[in-house]
């Protein structure tokens, strides 16, 4: 009996040892590891670097050098050649961002060389003859001040802009009055409030942003554009375009000077039975049909229908369209607000592209047979849609006095100051952009603590993050192409941080779920464990009752 007893003891010793070991390796060892192997990983991020971006002050600088032709110094011109002169300006955008336009002025005389060629017979020739003696950095201007009897500029003229970086500048006596015209100058051939103000419209407050913050094209890595031919009547008129031709003519060159913004891809169409979604208005007096300027509005959506290059773009796509009236609404007009007939008989709209009516001459003879042969003038054609690309650029001409004189940029499509323009425009807002792209993404992943967030992604944010410093800090330096490049890296790492598919794996994986997967996994487990730890404790509670024997 008492052998049996120590038995069954020992036997109730043994599985409370057993007991207590699963426990122990469960709560020591499967705890920790079913912890570790589920937990989500999370890299770290610069939250604060990321925070810090909306409140870096932008500080744009453009070397200017202010050369003098002898005969041109002003009278009041104390100090002796050649001199340096910083002017600044502060840019309004809002309470947080702080935007300064500094002008390092450089004041010296012209060399032999230069000398030489402002002697040139005409404006247009000094200006070839001064390209490359210039400073070709991105960003840099330099004006020539002439002697008021200079015969380069015409009569009345105290201002020529030219096709590069450089613009000739009468004399006009005294110091301030010539800064003041060389201040003119210089906004129109860098940047001016309204231009800066339009690239961060993100953080301008609301009701506050001018006309081009929503007209100009938002900055992107690429654009393309397509060209579609519209034959509503295929029928009456068969069309013929030279449309490959007219883009390597007309449109390349232009391409070619904006490759330094962005990457371009060019494709074409013919639509057939396309049109316009809008019943023009006949108009007896003309015997012509018309669309007002208040239904213009309503010709792109049907249009847009049948375009379809826009759906499987990575990039904004540019459309311009030649849309050829049916002959049953021929001769077709475009009216403006004011009634009167639109000359280029087009119309663009802004952040998508244009419209060219292109009316045929009906046929001398009612009984000509059909479909007519029509070819289509490009040049005529290419010089509306050249105009159209400029404005959705926002490379519309400035406003200057009427004594100021701009060179046209001729093949090119438009001027090296003007690419300036952009670059200095699309600069900041690649910034600003980054900037806005980052913290989302940081308030997203701060709010949602379950998102994984590997290390590429990290790498990612720390490379934009980095990117946009840099970009700001060459800005301050006035190296436009240096801030640009780096601009657009910022740009596409913040993107594909923004982007990465990783994100969203435990985006939309709520308690409830996880809950339903590990029960079934833990509890089997668990409930022995629990009820052999409770037996263990109330038979060692009942020991500590029971009175103890003395012999």
């Amino acid at each position: 009996m008492a052998a049996a007893l120590v038995a069954d003891e020992a036997e109730r010793a043994r599985g409370r040892r057993a007991a207590l070991s699963f426990a122990t390796i469960a709560v020591a060892l499967g705890l920790p590891l079913w912890w570790r192997t589920t937990e989500t990983y999370r890299a770290a991020l610069p939250y604060g670097d990321i925070a810090g971006l909306a409140r870096l002050p932008f500080q744009l600088s453009v070397p200017v050098a202010v050369v003098f032709a002898p005969g041109s110094l002003p009278r009041d011109l104390l100090r002796p050649l050649p001199f340096r002169d910083v002017q600044e300006m502060e840019i309004p955008v809002n309470v947080r961002t702080s935007v300064t336009s500094r002008y390092e002025m450089l004041y010296r005389s012209t060399t032999a060389q230069e000398e030489a060629a402002l002697n040139a017979a005409a404006a247009r020739e000094a200006d070839a003859a001064l390209h490359p003696l210039q400073d070709a950095s991105l960003g840099s201007l330099t004006m020539y001040v002439v002697p008021e009897t200079s015969p380069l500029l015409p009569q009345g003229i105290n201002a020529y802009v030219g096709k590069h970086r450089s613009a000739l500048v009468r004399a006009a006596g005294t110091l301030p009055a010539l800064r003041s015209r060389l201040q003119q100058l210089t906004q129109v051939m860098s940047f001016t409030a309204s231009s800066i103000t339009a690239a961060l419209s993100d953080r301008v407050p609301d009701g506050q942003p001018g006309p081009d913050a929503r007209r100009n094209l938002k900055s992107s890595l690429g654009y393309e554009i397509t060209f579609s031919l519209l034959n509503p009547d295929p029928k009456s008129h068969d069309v013929q375009w030279a449309i490959e031709d007219a883009v390597t003519r007309y449109v390349q060159p232009v391409l070619d000077k904006l490759s330094w913004v962005a990457n371009f891809s060019v494709d074409s169409q013919i639509l057939y039975y396309a049109v316009l979604g809008v019943t023009p208005r006949y108009d007896k007096e003309s015997s012509s049909f018309l669309l007002s300027a208040h239904s213009l509005p309503h010709v792109i959506n049907p249009v847009e229908a049948r375009l379809g290059s826009s759906a499987a773009s990575l990039y904004p796509v540019l459309n311009f369209l030649l849309y050829i009236p049916e002959r049953s609404h021929s001769p077709l007009y475009i009216q403006d607000k004011d009634g009167a007939p639109v000359s280029t008989n087009a119309f663009h709209s802004p952040r998508w592209g244009g419209i060219v009516v292109y009316n045929v001459e009906a046929p001398a003879s009612p009984q000509a047979s059909l479909p007519l042969h029509v070819d289509v003038d490009m040049a005529r054609v290419m010089e509306v849609f050249l105009a159209q690309l400029r404005l959705l650029f926002g490379l519309s001409r400035e406003e200057l006095p009427p004594e100021f004189l701009l060179e046209s940029p001729g093949n090119e499509g438009l001027a090296d100051w003007e690419l300036d323009r952009l670059l200095w425009a699309h600069t900041v807002e690649n910034i600003a952009t980054v900037s806005t792209t980052l913290t989302s993404l940081a308030q997203l992943l701060d709010k949602i603590g379950n998102i994984v967030i590997k290390d590429d992604v990290a790498s990612e944010v720390y490379q934009a993050v980095a990117s946009a410093q840099s970009a700001m800090d060459k800005l301050a330096t006035g190296h436009l192409h240096p801030a640009f490049q780096a601009s657009k890296e910022a740009a596409t790492s913040s993107e594909r941080a923004f982007f990465d598919p990783s994100l969203l794996h435990l985006l939309y994986f709520p308690d409830d779920q996880k809950f339903a997967i590990y029960i079934p996994l833990f509890l089997p487990m668990a409930v022995p464990i629990l009820l052999s730890l409770a037996k263990i404790i109330r038979e060692t509670r009942q020991k500590k009752k029971e009175p103890t024997k003395m012999d």
